[in-house]
Order: C-alpha cells, then structure tokens, then sequence
C-alpha cells in the first residue's frame, strides 16, 4: 500500500492521516460484523483488534484517498449461514460511519467482494 496522506488543515498545523490507518479503520469496523469471518489480504485473520501496525495489505485491500475523499475496496469472507448480501451492505455501512467519525474525511464509495464463504 502506498503512502498517501489525507491532510486536515488545522489552525495549529496540519493532521496527517496515512492510507494505512484508514485501511486499518475499515478491516476493523469489518470484523465488528456478525458473520464476517475475516478480512481477505489482511495478514492476521480473526484478529482484528489486533492489526495496528500492519503495513503489507494485498491487492484485495485497497484504500485511495484523494482531497479528503476515501475510496475503499477490500474482500472478505463470510461466515456460512449469513445472507451475503445483508453482510455486504453492514460491512459498507460500518466501514463508512467508522472511517468518516475518526478522521472527519468523506467516504465516497466502499466496494465489498465476497470472496468466499467460511465454513468453520
């Protein structure tokens, strides 16, 4: 993952937000769904609470931020007996509140790939 910066002008200075702390929000508020299993490309899955830091996101992760405005595509896999698409759409909406409450930046598109279905 590139980094990109997200720059927020402050009377005081300038706040920097980096992509990666934005894809870290997203993988996240991702595993705070019921019946999302993990996020795919993230490089420790079912530990979400535990990827600050992360730096080597795959391709199936993807977060572009560009003039305050977020773009964010990531894959994920879901737990079997959820519907997907209800999965989908709480994955997109949590991301969305999750990224746009923590760093005041607008969150234009958020594309979900189900890339598989868990059946553990």
């Amino acid at each position: 993952m590139e980094e990109n910066y997200a720059v927020c002008d402050e009377a005081m200075g300038d706040v920097r937000i980096s992509d990666e702390v934005v894809a870290n929000i997203a993988v996240i508020a991702a595993g705070e769904i019921e019946g999302v299993s993990y996020v795919i490309g993230e490089s420790k899955p079912n530990e979400f609470k535990n990827i600050v830091g992360i730096k080597n996101y795959s391709k199936d992760l993807r977060v572009e931020v560009c003039d305050r405005i977020v773009s964010v595509d990531m894959a994920i896999a879901v737990k079997y007996g959820f519907s997907l698409p209800a999965v989908g759409k709480a994955v997109q909406e949590r991301v969305r509140t999750s990224i746009e409450s923590m760093t005041g930046l607008e969150v234009s598109d958020i594309n979900i790939r189900i890339a598989c279905v868990d059946l553990k």
